[in-house]
């Protein structure tokens, strides 16, 4: 189980990578969104960021559902609650004695709880579109280099669908042809949490 320093860390790493790839974000959102998801993705973040020592000092499920509460008070849009609801549904299913096959099932009831919060499923252009193919991953006990080659490949499949939730499906089929910007929020911080796993161990 990660100790606080390794909280810290792992909170830098993923306010690094949205910092990084906001005006990415941004610029994808802008083609089928309210243009505005890389700016509430690097706040909320930014935010998780500035509390992290607070954080830290929690064990490391309650610190990983402490995160997602201060996703969902800062975020905004529909980003916080989906992926605050995320983080906290993940941090209420892991326990220190977990292994592999009990974190990957844990990520996979996270996905089932984003699910229910958005009421929607995988194929309509959401962030499950990379949460369920890296929870796949996750249960074949893939390596840390082979679930980010999962998740941003999930990233590129979500071009050809059609919108069915959000912003994005008020565009219909014009929303065809451009990835979904929670799909790549999600792809980049899984990469970057992956990066950072190989680089530890």
């Amino acid at each position: 189980m990660l100790e606080k320093d390794d909280i810290v860390a792992l909170i830098d790493v993923c306010a690094d990578v949205i910092e990084a790839h906001a005006d990415e974000l941004t610029e994808l959102d802008s083609a089928i969104g309210d243009g505005d998801h890389g700016y509430n993705m690097k706040r909320g973040f930014a935010a998780m960021r500035a509390d992290a020592e607070a954080i830290s000092k929690k064990p490391f499920p309650e610190a990983v559902t402490a995160a997602g509460m201060k996703l969902v008070m800062t975020v905004g849009g529909a980003s916080g609650p989906l992926f605050g609801t995320f983080f906290m549904t993940l941090g209420k299913q892991i326990d220190k004695d977990m292994d592999q096959a009990g974190f990957a099932e844990a990520f996979s009831k996270a996905s089932d709880a984003v699910a229910a919060r958005g009421k929607s499923k995988a194929g309509q252009k959401t962030m499950l579109d990379v949460l369920y193919p890296v929870a796949k991953a996750l249960a074949e006990e893939k390596s840390t280099a082979e679930i980010t080659e999962v998740a941003d490949a999930a990233v590129e499949a979500t071009k050809p669908l059609t919108a069915q939730r959000g912003r994005a499906s008020f565009l219909g089929e014009r929303s065809v042809g451009h990835v979904d910007p929670g799909s790549k929020s999600t792809a980049l911080l899984i990469g970057a949490v992956a990066h950072w796993l190989e680089q530890r161990t």
